[in-house]
């Protein structure tokens, strides 16, 4: 592929029609009705919080529950999953995975791990859902639309990279500079697919499998 974000061979089609690019990256505008009130949130969430998109459209761009679990000990601030109807249920179990845990990183030993976990899968709609992506101080994402909305508004992004690679172009566009990618680098059977399968066709997954959890403290 050439090493040209799609954005910008998009740009390069309509080139012709007089259409510039402005350089100052992706907007999304929220209607004022749709803007959530930070003071809406579970307490430990209303002074600052970590955004984990936990949806994807296909299964091999996803993280394992069990992994997402364990990457969220890690983290050092509240957390709130963020993803569609689709996904509720899948945040119940990383949510209840992090209360029934006993191993807790330290944002875990002064506060219930059920008040530092918020599953707003579900309960709110897409403008809700980018209120809430850009009152975050950081969004972890899989490669979703809800990450192209987090580089809209420049938000410091760990985007996570399983079947497909950023390769393809489909990074966030522009987004906060301290913005990083979590793959694994050098796998044979890796990109498997543009956009994603239902199961590993190799059925090992250690495209997110081996994702060094390091990357998102």
């Amino acid at each position: 592929m050439p090493p040209i974000h799609i954005v910008d061979r998009y740009m390069q089609t309509v080139e012709q029609l007089g259409i510039k690019n402005d350089d100052k990256g992706l907007d999304y505008f929220i209607p004022e009705i749709d803007e959530v009130n930070i003071a809406s949130l579970p307490a430990p969430h209303q002074n600052g919080y970590i955004g984990f998109v936990i949806g994807a459209k296909h299964f091999t761009k996803k993280l394992p529950t069990e992994k997402i679990i364990s990457i969220c000990k890690k983290l050092n601030q509240p957390i709130i999953l963020l993803g569609g109807k689709e996904d509720m249920e899948s945040g119940d179990l990383i949510k209840k995975g992090i209360e029934n845990s006993v191993n807790h990183s330290s944002v875990f030993e002064d506060k219930a791990a059920e008040s530092i976990i918020y599953n707003a899968c579900g309960k709110y709609n897409l403008n809700q859902s980018a209120s809430l992506v850009k009152q975050a101080s950081k969004i972890v994402s899989h490669d979703t639309g809800l990450m192209h909305i987090a580089a809209a508004f420049k938000k410091e992004i760990i985007s996570v990279w399983g079947n497909t690679v950023p390769a393809f172009g489909f990074t966030p566009y522009m987004p906060d500079s301290e913005s990083k990618i979590a793959e694994v680098k050098n796998l044979p059977c890796r990109p498997c697919s543009k956009i994603g399968y239902d199961k590993c066709p190799k059925c090992h997954f250690k495209c997110m499998m081996l994702i060094d959890e390091n990357e998102f403290v």
